[in-house]
């Protein structure tokens, strides 16, 4: 299932667990102290993003935190992912501690590494 995002409608949201298992087998990857970044192209006219936080992240409190904190940093990016592209997210355990502003830094540079940003 797809869902869209309503001021970035370029970008959307990936919720089937069958989407990030093909990211994460088939994606390229790059690893931060914040985030974990993962690439794959896909056949859309539509880019794609999920987020997740594993328990080792912490209770609900920090995971939803490290999520809010990686959508924010997600968002602000939106405008410059170009179309067809998959990614995936995934918290680490510095990320609810940090701003979105250091993540934001982070993905924008494994994204220019992984070949999505110019």
């Amino acid at each position: 299932m797809v869902t869209g995002v309503e001021n970035f409608p370029a970008l959307l949201t990936l919720k089937d667990n069958r989407d990030f298992q093909r990211l994460y087998r088939r994606g390229k990857s790059l690893v931060s102290p914040c985030v974990v970044t993962y690439v794959l192209k896909n056949k859309q006219s539509v880019s794609r993003y999920g987020i997740t936080a594993s328990k080792k992240i912490g209770k609900a409190v920090t995971r939803n935190r490290a999520r809010r904190v990686i959508r924010a940093a997600v968002l602000e990016l939106s405008a410059e992912i170009p179309l067809g592209f998959d990614l995936v997210f995934v918290a680490r355990g510095k990320t609810p501690y940090v701003k979105s502003y250091e993540v934001k830094k982070e993905i924008e540079a494994h994204l220019k590494k992984l070949g999505v940003l110019g």
